[in-house]
Formats: structure tokens, C-alpha cells, sequence
């Protein structure tokens, strides 16, 4: 069912979302530059995700939230973030196991934080309500899209017909948010370092998305009820990226994080 209840799809819409779930099922990319302008604003894209979503006929896990940064918003010429909604078979436990061919296509590596409800949640909840309606953990997201060659050039519109470029979320140990940190501000002081196959790769703060990560979560929770959705008791969202992605290659991927999260690791095959 469609969220965005005011908006049709056209025809050319309609074979995109098809496209879309073709190539998902097939792992054969699509041209960015033969689908740039089939959507053109937001209403539309999500309305278009929708139906990429209805196709898969799979349950919803969970989402996850981009553009959380001045930075990758402005690369992809936003001025607020975006949401995925992603299947519940795409979020994994840490440690972890993924194929470069049988599960991914064109995949990049991102450090977040991971919440989940513990009841729904809704707009009228303020960050202090989040942090008590939550449980906490570290994630290892692996963002990938229907598309060939599309980071950083996919245009936005085609980033959130295409589910937020979602792929998959590897999760680690889940502690009452409200535990960890003891006030808001407190989880924007999470630090974490990506290594790949032991070497270090970089490093990031959680206060790089939107300035707080309980803000992406809240920031989504109203966007999905001015929708009509609703993010439900056990749904899992990755919050936003610490730092910029980079390509996901073989070998083994540890995001270490402080604040007694620990290591969330993904070992990938070719």
C-alpha cells in the first residue's frame, strides 16, 4: 500500500519500480542516466519506494536514514535527510558474513548507530522520550543500489525510489539506550574507528549526524507519521553515518566503537 496516498504513479514510474525490483532480484545494474528524470520530487520518490517495497513482499525490518551530514546533503543536493525502508532479512547480527557477488552490488561501508523500538513511536515523542522508548547499538551499514557506478552521481530523487540505496545492516549488541547514555547529549559523544583487515581506515563522532543521532531518529519517526506509517515496537533504524563511506572490498571490516559498544564486524567474501 502506498503511504503517500495523493500520489499516483505514471506509467514510466511504474516500470521503474519494476526496473528497480528487476534488478534487485537479478544483481544486473540499471543505467542511471535512462531513469534521472522519471521522478522529481519527494512525494513521488517515496511514493515510488513504496512500491519498490510492495514488490519485494517482504516484511519491513526496519529502515535506515541518509543525508545526516552537511556534507553528503550537500552532494546530493538536499537541504533535510532521506529514509529506506529495508526487509527484515537484511538486518544481521554481528559477526557477520557477505558475498560481494550473491549479495551485493555496488556496495560502500558506513559506521552508525543502531536504534530499536521498544514501543511504537510517535511525532509527538520528544528526544528524552526516544532515549527511554529505545535500545542502542553500534552498526556496520553496507549501502548498495540497483544502480552501476552511482556514488557519488546517483541524482536524490533516484537514492530514495531506490529504498535510500539500502543493502544490508550488520548490528551489534543492543543495550537500553537510556543505560547507556545518560542524558541526550550524551549520544552525541559516541566515537568509533573502521579498520579493514586490521589496518585502520578512518575515524568518526556521532555528533556528525545532524548533531545528535536521537535527532535522525526523531527526525524520521515524524516523517513516517506525516506519511501515515508508523515505526513499530522490534523496527530497527541505522541512525546516519560518522564518517564519509568507503567501497566495500573483500576481507574483514570492524567498526570499534567507546561508550562499551564494542567491535561490529562483517567478513566479506568475493
Amino acid at each position: 500500500m502506498t503511504a503517500n496516498k495523493n500520489v499516483t504513479l505514471n506509467e514510466e514510474q511504474e516500470a521503474f519500480a519494476q526496473e528497480l525490483f528487476q534488478a534487485y532480484q537479478s544483481k544486473k545494474p540499471l543505467v542511471m542516466d535512462e531513469w534521472a528524470e522519471v521522478v522529481s520530487d519527494d512525494n513521488t520518490a517515496y511514493a515510488l519506494q513504496d512500491r519498490f517495497v510492495e514488490l519485494k513482499g517482504l516484511p519491513t525490518g526496519g529502515y535506515k536514514v541518509s543525508l545526516t551530514s552537511k556534507k553528503t546533503q550537500d552532494m546530493f543536493d538536499s537541504d533535510s535527510p532521506l529514509y529506506g525502508q529495508q526487509v527484515d532479512a537484511h538486518f544481521l547480527p554481528s559477526p557477520a558474513v557477505l558475498s560481494l557477488k550473491e549479495q551485493t552490488m555496488a556496495p560502500l561501508v558506513e559506521v552508525e548507530l543502531g536504534f530499536r523500538a521498544k514501543t511504537d513511536l510517535h511525532a509527538s515523542d520528544s528526544m528524552e522520550d526516544l532515549l527511554h522508548k529505545t535500545t542502542v547499538c553500534g552498526t556496520l551499514e553496507v549501502p548498495d543500489s540497483r544502480f552501476a557506478d552511482w556514488f557519488p552521481d546517483l541524482n536524490k530523487f533516484s537514492v530514495m525510489s531506490d529504498c535510500a540505496v539500502g543493502g544490508y545492516v550488520v548490528y551489534g549488541q543492543e543495550r537500553p539506550t537510556d543505560e547507556v547514555f545518560k542524558t541526550v547529549d550524551d549520544a552525541a559523544n559516541v566515537n568509533v574507528t573502521l579498520y579493514h583487515d586490521g589496518k585502520e581506515v578512518d575515524s568518526g563522532m556521532s555528533s556528525e549526524v545532524l548533531g545528535n543521532p536521537l535527532k535522525s531518529l526523531q527526525w524520521l519517526v515524524r516523517k513516517l507519521e506525516e506519511q501515515g506509517k508508523t515505526f513499530r515496537a522490534g523496527q530497527l533504524v541505522s541512525s546516519g553515518t560518522f564518517l564519509l563511506p568507503p567501497h566495500l572490498t573483500a576481507g574483514k571490516w570492524e567498526a570499534k566503537f567507546d561508550n562499551g559498544f564494542g567491535t561490529v564486524s562483517v567478513d566479506v567474501t568475493d
